[in-house]
């Protein structure tokens, strides 16, 4: 019998900060002898440009503009769910009739229902979950009945094996406010309820991250770390010529940033970006600005609508000291050299990017699980440093400031630097040759490959 290739596909949520770790895990796949298949929405296909894996349209029943043309999110997830059901099966025969069977499918926790997909095929199912296996604990735990919702502690802390104490302000939204997001909470516990069913969970973070919990988890739970998902040049260099993700679902203005760099002296720079969802009021980006100002740092700074909201006069006021962009590659704007702080508001493929290039962060957080995140980046990690809110809950301009001078300055910015320095290295080891991350893809890889030979 001829030996084939196994055949992966991917399935992600139509988001940027989704697409981007699952992208980066089908290429993982794909360098270790895989045929690997990114399967998206036929609004977000046409983003993706990564030529070692094949990339395939799925419906979810709203073709022309993805999530912007449903009503609702409920009304979203439930289409997604049915036509992205019958779509994605008939994806997996057309590969069946070209000679080229899938025999697993690596789905984003956000799509529990691929789940259904795979067990009427007959094939796999790996689960892949896109926040901190921390995160993903406290989701066990709620499924188990080991928590109840909402987490609403105003002075206690919340104590799980595993994990630093938690204050109300450090808890997931989903967790401290869960009618907020109850579309996405409900896909989320559907997932974890059905945990057990997959045959591989795989989380984006890697063991020496969150090695607290992988020791109290361990035997418990069937979480497999196989992070951190960014691409290769900048961590391990096992996959030539991977020096950025492979999809944009905006148009970077790099070379200007670029050009601006190269004129700014060895970490100097404070890189601030809010991710792709955000949504910041005008009272925020007018803090944001005078506080970057007040710091007497050069800037560079990614704000998509900036000329709607920044204060008049702030351009003209900072000159070339500063730059505002509406988008760019954060990777390569995070490997400069002269990149000396990192203004994020950690979300986990951030908070990742931050850890593997080593630079250190100021927290400005939202929502989600972006509190979660922030406080290990400052006590567990303590490679950067949280800003508080006032009473409204806006960031001042002097408490960035403050905090900016805590990540870059003194005692504290000297501290911050070598942790950020080690965490640069556990990151690049976990995923490199022997790397425990490494190991788990290949033990995976291994046992697809086995299977098919027989």
């Amino acid at each position: 019998m001829d030996y084939q290739k196994s055949h992966v596909i991917v399935l992600t949520y139509p988001a940027q900060g989704h697409i981007n770790p699952l992208l980066q895990f089908a290429k993982r796949l794909a360098s270790k002898g895989l045929k690997a298949t990114l399967a998206t929405t036929y609004y977000t296909v046409n983003s993706i440009d990564a030529p070692t894996v094949g990339v395939e349209p799925i419906s979810d029943g709203f073709d022309e503009g993805g999530f912007k043309q449903a009503s609702s999110l409920d009304v979203y997830l439930e289409s997604f769910k049915t036509v992205g059901s019958r779509t994605l099966t008939e994806l997996v025969f057309k590969f069946k009739a070209s000679g080229s069977p899938v025999n697993c499918i690596v789905y984003d926790s956000m799509l529990p229902w691929a789940l259904d997909v795979a067990r009427n095929l007959g094939i796999h199912a790996a689960v892949f979950m896109t926040t901190s296996a921390s995160i993903c604990s406290m989701f066990w735990r709620i499924d188990l009945g080991l928590l109840s919702l909402p987490l609403k502690q105003q002075t206690a802390t919340v104590s799980l094996p595993g994990l630093p104490p938690l204050g109300c302000c450090d808890l997931p939204s989903s967790m401290s406010e869960p009618t907020s997001q109850t579309a996405y909470l409900e896909a989320i516990m559907e997932k974890f309820h059905s945990l057990n069913e997959d045959d591989w969970v795989f989380c984006n973070s890697f063991e020496d991250l969150e090695i607290e919990l992988v020791k109290a988890m361990r035997g418990k739970w069937p979480l497999v770390m196989v992070g951190p998902m960014v691409p290769s040049a900048y961590l391990d260099q096992q996959i030539d010529g991977d020096r950025a993700y492979g999809a944009s679902l905006w148009k970077p203005t790099s070379s200007q940033c670029f050009t601006w760099l190269a004129t700014k002296p060895p970490r100097s720079v404070i890189y601030v970006s809010f991710g792709s969802m955000e949504n910041i009021s005008a009272e925020q980006v007018e803090e944001i600005a005078w506080g970057l100002k007040a710091s007497n740092r050069p800037f560079l700074w990614v704000l998509k609508e900036s000329e709607k909201k920044l204060p008049a006069g702030f351009l003209n006021s900072v000159g070339e000291t500063g730059m505002v962009v509406s988008w760019c590659n954060q990777l390569e704007v995070l490997a400069h050299q002269a990149i000396g702080c990192f203004v994020t508001h950690c979300g986990w493929n951030s908070t990742l990017e931050g850890l593997g290039l080593g630079v250190p962060m100021v927290c400005v957080t939202e929502r989600s699980d972006q509190p979660m995140n922030a406080k290990f980046v400052e006590d567990v990690w303590k490679v950067g440093v949280r800003t508080k809110k006032d009473e409204v809950g806006i960031v001042t301009r002097e408490e960035l400031e403050k905090c900016i001078r805590g990540a870059m300055d003194g005692e504290s910015g000297e501290e911050i630097k070598r942790n950020a320095n080690k965490w640069r290295e556990l990151a690049r080891s976990a995923v490199s040759v022997g790397g425990t991350s490494d190991m788990n893809i290949n033990e995976f890889v291994v046992k697809l490959q086995e299977e098919k030979k027989h």
